[in-house]
């Protein structure tokens, strides 16, 4: 479902002399439906940025990534849009929405995207908050006047609102209790479970055994300077 070929990536700090920054080089991974594969390696060892080159924010110096049928290198801006909309899912450390929107709303907004029922999409959203605890009250209130714990469950929700087949997960229970924690991890396993193929960051190690079926360390992947 995910498969990233002989992918190099490198920084130009165009402010600082055009800077070149070597990130890594020649990194090869693939995910198959229903697998879980943590990345591993130390802060600044180039994770994140693996996981935003397969997401498109980050471009590529070589290589191919591809989800589903899908090369995400040479993909148009209108397809990545669509493989977001309809394929992978993302779920970041920080929630990013529009002031004011509901928190209802922020959590069914990717289900009404992909065109399911205003109710069906509402009563899925009233689920996925209840479940992460999310009280009743807040639900009409933008998400950005609450706490970071509860950010980052109404960013959870958000992310599996929609069945994505793919997904990627950048410290999905950082900042949680135990409970909440306990509760990702389950949602976790049941998006393997229906087969989807995730990638994730877990620093929490016994999170990470629960869930992965195997782990990459990125620092195999690191490209010295030359």
């Amino acid at each position: 479902m995910i498969q990233v070929e002989n992918v190099s990536k490198d920084f130009t700090l165009h402010n600082q002399n055009s800077v070149v920054i070597p990130v890594m080089e020649n990194a090869n991974m693939t995910v198959m439906p229903g697998e879980c594969v943590g990345l591993t390696g130390s802060s600044g060892a180039g994770k994140s940025t693996l996981m935003r080159m397969i997401y498109g924010n980050y471009l590529t110096r070589s290589g191919r990534i591809m989800v589903g049928d899908l090369d995400v290198v040479t993909a148009l801006p209108r397809e990545i849009l669509d493989l977001r909309r309809d394929t992978l899912g993302y779920v970041s450390q920080f929630l990013r929405v529009v002031p004011r929107v509901p928190t209802l709303d922020v959590v069914c907004e990717p289900m009404l995207a992909v065109g399911m029922a205003q109710d069906v999409a509402h009563a899925r959203a009233r689920e996925l908050l209840t479940r992460l605890r999310i009280p009743e009250r807040l639900w009409s209130l933008s998400p950005l006047t609450f706490s970071g714990g509860e950010q980052q469950r109404v960013n959870i929700a958000r992310g599996f609102a929609h069945e994505y087949p793919a997904m990627l997960l950048d410290e999905p229970t950082a900042s949680l209790d135990v409970a909440n924690r306990e509760t990702v991890l389950s949602l976790i396993g049941q998006a393997k479970a229906r087969g989807a193929a995730i990638i994730g960051i877990f620093h929490d190690e016994a999170a990470r055994a629960q869930v992965c079926d195997r782990e990459i360390d990125v620092s195999t992947f690191a490209r010295k300077a030359v």
